[in-house]
């Protein structure tokens, strides 16, 4: 690292600040930045144009949380990239996030292919890979926590942008499960890693890409949508039916559950685990409650409904779980479903993710999808009785027929398990309450309408 580019870091932490708030993918929007700290820099590509890896600190109040950037620099004009992309110095060179060139992203794959190691970076391929270089990349715009290059037609690599320390989850479990041959998954191909507090920490996660997968998001919104337009059938009647679709996808969700035991084991959960789980539960609740006016009305009954896990007989079995399931996060390709993504929730911390837990969280997690897939379409429009007695008639259809696709892996039927999978859910709600409050107030709607719904009919 040469004398000029530890200057250029210096002002580009000056300006992060004001810059990281407009990034879709940082999470720290509910507080002001007070300062942004470099941790390491390593220069990927020097000379014109550069490519500089930067780890920084965001300070927050008390919370100092690490991020990672791809900064990219040309003594030309910014390349076709976003224009919140652009990170002004006073140096007077152009600086921007970087994940949208092609011409320097390209690098990165080129680099895991030749498994080459850069400073404190280290490009692999995983045992028995094949990765071919020479390809161009483009971001993919939807995603929200994280940033994800597609390379060509054949790769996917994402890039971790909140850091933590050690192996990722992601790239733990994608690889625990192609030792199991889990064909629920597209297969790690290679990896990234740098340094964090003196552990090797992954920032990069490389995929085979499936290009004629089709979203599972799109495909039950499009299914809701066709029933809309003639509400008066019943949801298995009219043409874009996705019961069928939902089946099989509780199949392969209950798979990946019996991979992942066969791959990393059980554990089970006492009396005093469960007790902990409830105050886990409640304390969020109070929490939320605290923020959302609206949530008030419904503490006593939900508080109820966390306290019948006291109840559960027990032991109750653990394992390693995706952590965040919904319909944004499979993939229907011609041989099936896929599952994506297994870091937990972004707003969970190291522990949290990291923690064994009934597998009954990942089928809530789907359940309370189904429900946002059927309401998408009703948010910010009149109230129309009819609209909305068929999304949860679809709901309902498609929750039944996952939970019976789920069934028939599991050998055993998660709504047999009443309180426990209603407070998973329930929980689930709440933490959709705080999200859809600090982020899309005219979606809190969703979760407030579902909870009152499942406390009246059950999960």
């Amino acid at each position: 690292m040469t004398a000029t580019h530890e200057d250029l870091v210096r002002e580009l932490a000056a300006e992060l600040p004001h810059w990281l708030p407009t990034q879709r993918w940082f999470a720290g929007k509910d507080r002001p930045v007070q300062a942004v700290h470099p941790v390491s820099w390593t220069t990927v590509t020097d000379g014109d144009p550069l490519l500089i890896h930067l780890v920084v600190e965001v300070e927050q109040g008390t919370r100092r949380e690490p991020y990672q950037l791809l900064v990219g620099s040309r003594q030309a004009e910014i390349p076709d990239v976003a224009s919140s992309a652009a990170i002004g110095v006073e140096s007077g060179l152009t600086c921007y996030e970087a994940s949208g060139d092609a011409d320097l992203t390209a690098v990165l794959l080129d680099l895991i292919a030749q498994e080459e190691t850069i400073g404190d970076l280290t490009f692999e391929k995983e045992p028995g890979a094949e990765v071919t270089g020479g390809l161009r990349a483009h971001p993919i715009t939807t995603e929200q926590s994280n940033t994800s290059l597609v390379f060509g037609s054949q790769y996917i690599l994402k890039l971790f942008r909140k850091l933590t320390p050690g192996l990722n989850k992601d790239l733990m479990l994608h690889r625990a499960l192609r030792e199991v041959g889990c064909q629920h998954i597209a297969d790690p191909l290679g990896s990234i890693t740098g340094v964090l507090d003196g552990e090797p920490t992954t920032i990069g996660m490389l995929q085979r890409f499936l290009p004629d997968a089709a979203d599972g998001w799109v495909m039950a919104t499009t299914s809701v949508r066709d029933l809309m337009a003639d509400p008066a059938l019943a949801p298995g009647e009219h043409g874009g039916d996705f019961s069928g679709e939902a089946y099989r996808l509780g199949k392969a969700v209950a798979q990946v559950h019996a991979d992942l035991r066969a791959a990393l084991g059980t554990e089970p959960a006492d009396r005093d685990n469960l007790d902990a789980t409830v105050d886990a539960m409640t304390e969020r609740l109070d929490r939320v409650a605290a923020q959302v006016p609206e949530l008030v009305p419904h503490v006593p009954g939900l508080r109820s409904a966390f306290e019948e896990i006291r109840s559960v007989p027990v032991p109750v079995e653990m394992q390693y779980v995706h952590g965040d399931l919904h319909l944004g996060q499979v993939l229907r390709t011609l041989n099936g479903w896929l599952l994506l993504d297994f870091e937990g929730e972004p707003a969970a911390s190291i522990a949290e993710r990291a923690a064994l837990r009934s597998a009954l969280r990942d089928v809530a997690g789907m359940l309370r999808s189904f429900d946002y897939a059927a309401q998408q379409l009703l948010v910010g429009q009149p109230a129309d009785p009819l609209l909305t007695e068929a999304g949860m008639s679809w709901a309902r259809h498609n929750r039944d027929a996952f939970c019976d696709g789920y069934a028939k892996i599991a050998g055993s039927d998660p709504r047999d398990s009443t309180a426990l999978l209603r407070a998973l859910e329930l929980d689930k709600a709440v933490y959709e309450v705080s999200y859809e409050h600090a982020n899309r107030p005219d979606w809190l709607v969703v979760p407030l309408a579902s909870i009152e719904r499942i406390m009246t009919e059950g999960s």
